[in-house]
């Protein structure tokens, strides 16, 4: 058999050494036949108490890992594939319906993955994934935190977020230099946000891009000359809860519908 994966420091992989850690994180999802993606196997310690299930691929961009496992699984090679899952259309996976995603998340492309999650939002009903401890806590955290940010009213807009544990770094090869921490997203009943979701996504970035400022001033961009009225705009975005952002993005909408640019 190949000799174990290398470590891939430059594709922002620590790769999970502790098999009970891993187990947990498996058992963190929902037991039932829902298709599973796993994101970044590495060396297959989560992929092992999955690949026998009949609706599971895993995706990597690392040649030497898809090697590897191929040939620890041969009959399961097609589960194995190398695909980078920012750039993958996802619909394939999701045309039987619904499906969840799992992994230890490179760090470095964690944030992305999380982006490309709200987009197939309706397909990904659940995440357990294994994030850098401040990332899985922003995505966690509630209003009125420091840390509270894009991410955070994003996807609890449309997902309930548990932090399940923090992970010591010396279960990881190479040991990153922060703690990991593995957090759950499972999809809530919102289907449609009572606002215009594209706007809603603008104002969330954009409120926050300027979090130093109140909202008034971070918004400017948005709303030019139109006279927004909003109890909202001499707060700052981290005190916004995810409802709020809805009713400031409506008072935002209404503005610019009724705004008039003066005629030269």
């Amino acid at each position: 058999m190949a000799s174990p994966v290398k470590a891939k420091k430059h594709l922002g992989q620590h790769f999970l050494t502790d098999l009970n850690i891993a187990q947990k994180i498996v058992n963190s999802l929902p037991k039932d036949e829902t298709p599973i993606l796993e994101i970044g196997p590495g060396t297959g310690v989560i992929t092992q108490y999955m690949i026998d299930k009949p609706q599971f691929k895993a995706f990597d961009i690392d040649e030497e890992s898809i090697a590897f496992l191929k040939e620890k699984y041969p009959q399961h090679q097609h589960k194995v594939q190398y695909q980078d899952f920012l750039e993958a259309d996802l619909m394939p996976i999701a045309k039987e319906g619904h499906f969840y995603l799992i992994g230890n998340f490179p760090y470095n492309i964690s944030t992305q993955i999380m982006f490309k999650v709200l987009e197939y939002r309706n397909d990904i009903t659940c995440v357990v994934g294994m994030f850098q401890r401040e990332v899985a806590q922003r995505i966690a955290e509630k209003p009125g935190s420091k840390t509270y940010g894009i991410l955070s009213v994003l996807l609890q807009a449309f997902y309930k977020i548990e932090y399940l544990f923090t992970v010591s770094e010396h279960v990881f090869n190479p040991p990153p230099k922060v703690k990991s921490a593995v957090i759950r997203l499972t999809r809530n009943t919102t289907e449609k946000l009572n606002c215009d979701e594209h706007l809603f996504f603008k104002v969330v970035k954009a409120s926050f891009n300027q979090r130093r400022k109140t909202i008034r001033n971070s918004v400017k961009l948005l709303s030019g000359n139109a006279i927004v009225n909003s109890v909202y705009l001499d707060k700052r975005a981290e005190q916004l809860s995810v409802a709020q952002f809805v009713e400031l993005t409506n008072a935002i909408e209404k503005a610019l519908q009724h705004h008039s640019p003066t005629k030269q």
